[in-house]
């Protein structure tokens, strides 16, 4: 898939995703029984947004796997682990959009997303709520955004066997993103 400038109109403005109002969140399927959640606190990038026509916008996320937080160290530290995210030998997961289509009231933004060294395209279910001004002076803007992709196709492959048939942990990853961005300078 083509990365390719996506083009603006001069309405088009940069936001920077804000780590402290952002968050990027999974669940799995665990022991074929239940759900495990997660986050990754380390999450940065630009918004390029054309109000005229988001049709025209573009994002660049970038998230640092060693951030992960799923309420259990010893499971994050298996996580972090190569056997799942190598944070050693792979210290960021990237997503950059290619296109964004209007979809009724919402839109679906297309992209590269690449965990470990695999790249492969991905669609979010995204919802624009706006913008706003702070107290502080500075416009800030809002999405929410979910996918779900198959962490085989990214190379996330450990698994257990379980006794009683099944695996451990479920091949559909499910991912639900809010992102704050804000024109703050400084």
């Amino acid at each position: 898939m083509s990365t390719a400038t996506v083009p603006t109109t001069g309405t088009a403005t940069v936001w920077a995703i804000d780590p402290s109002h952002s968050s990027v969140e999974f669940s799995v399927r665990h022991m074929m029984i239940s759900t495990s959640k997660g986050r990754f606190s380390g999450v940065t990038g630009t918004i390029t947004l054309d109000p005229d026509n988001l049709e025209n916008s573009h994002a660049e996320v970038t998230i640092d796997p060693s951030t992960i937080d799923t309420r259990d160290e010893k499971r994050d530290a298996h996580l972090r682990s190569g056997d799942f995210f190598d944070v050693e030998k792979f210290p960021t997961i990237s997503f950059k959009s290619t296109r964004v289509v209007k979809d009724g009231d919402d839109y679906k933004v297309y992209g590269d997303l690449t965990i470990l060294d695999v790249t492969k395209e991905v669609e979010l279910k995204t919802e624009f709520h706006g913008q706003n001004k702070t107290p502080w002076g500075f416009d800030v803007i809002g999405f929410s955004a979910s996918t779900k992709i198959s962490r085989k196709d990214f190379g996330l492959t450990w698994n257990a066997a379980l006794e009683t048939g099944g695996f451990m942990v479920g091949d559909d990853i499910k991912i639900n993103l809010e992102i704050e961005g804000n024109n703050a300078q400084g």
